[in-house]
């Protein structure tokens, strides 16, 4: 059920291009999207861009980029000797590719890293005129109380608090943004496992944590001032909240697709269950094949999206 306050966006009522909450940005001749190396005074951002209906965003480069090649694959827009250069080779510091209407982007690892990548994807989104955008973030986490390699689709993300909401300092004051996630979305993505039937998949709420170790309740970092009791009663009581995963991106990433309007939501696989360990010790062809799964139910729900159109 939503939260008080929160819309069930429907198909229908999804056609509007995208808007931002920055009344300064209509007023500049040029913006520079720096962390990508593109600007509206030198990049065509309307032809570029403007036929986009999915974004999908990632950790890594390299998951991104195999993604898009999965989605031309899917899309049957794949050809012998094709290539998918990065729209963002001008910077090391994010990728981003395209096919079709479907746009790829990493995000690096944690909250600053995906905040600043999503300050410039939604203005990106807006300078192309793009309408009717979903975006989802594909990734991995960490497990409570489900087996490994379950995907796990995010209701609503919460902080180390299971509070529903991400906070920031802006100006010297402390701003909280809503952290819901579109509902209707998570039911199609959980239609879309089922026509799948390729993996286990549970929905429920999604930690978002600060860091790796200490944030996740680990004992294996630099730093540790707890036991391994204080750990278990940690994340129990997370399980009993409705949390089934840990990441460190999910908040400010469903606070900024909240205050933009954007139908948004989080797919993750986890790569361990958190109740029984900390560190990740599956095989590396099990967590590659692993890391497919969000990439293989997010696939499926584009094409039939596209197919619905």
């Amino acid at each position: 059920m939503a939260s008080p306050g929160a819309e069930t966006k429907k198909p229908g009522n999804h056609n509007d291009f995208v808007q931002l909450c920055n009344p300064h940005v209509a007023a500049m001749k040029e913006d520079v999207l720096y962390h990508f190396s593109l600007s509206t005074s030198t990049h065509d951002f309307p032809t570029m861009f403007g036929d986009v209906k999915f974004v999908c965003v990632g950790g890594s480069p390299s998951r991104m980029k195999a993604f898009i090649k999965y989605m031309a694959v899917e899309l049957g827009l794949d050809h012998p000797g094709a290539e998918y250069p990065d729209i963002c080779e001008g910077t090391d510091r994010y990728a981003m590719f395209k096919v079709g209407p479907v746009l790829s982007v990493s995000h690096g690892m944690g909250i600053p890293s995906i905040a600043i990548m999503l300050h410039e994807l939604i203005k990106l989104l807006y300078h192309a005129r793009c309408s009717g955008v979903t975006v989802i973030r594909i990734g991995t986490s960490g497990g409570i109380g489900v087996e490994p390699g379950s995907v796990v689709i995010t209701r609503q993300a919460v902080d180390g608090c299971f509070k529903q909401e991400f906070e920031q300092i802006v100006l010297g004051k402390r701003v909280v943004r809503n952290t819901h996630l579109d509902d209707w979305l998570v039911q199609e993505l959980v239609r879309c496992s089922a026509d799948l039937g390729e993996f286990p998949t549970v929905v429920g709420n999604t930690m978002c944590t600060l860091d790796f170790y200490e944030g996740q309740g680990r004992l294996d970092g630099a730093l540790c001032s707890y036991a391994e009791k204080d750990k278990q009663e940690y994340l129990r009581a997370a399980y009993e909240a409705g949390i089934r995963n840990i990441e460190m991106e999910s908040s400010v990433f469903a606070a900024m697709c909240n205050a933009c309007g954007l139908r948004a939501a989080v797919v993750c696989v986890t790569l361990l269950n958190r109740l029984e360990g900390d560190q990740i010790s599956s095989p590396h062809e099990v967590l590659v094949e692993y890391q497919k799964r969000p990439q293989r139910l997010v696939g499926h729900f584009i094409k039939k999206c596209l197919a619905a159109a």
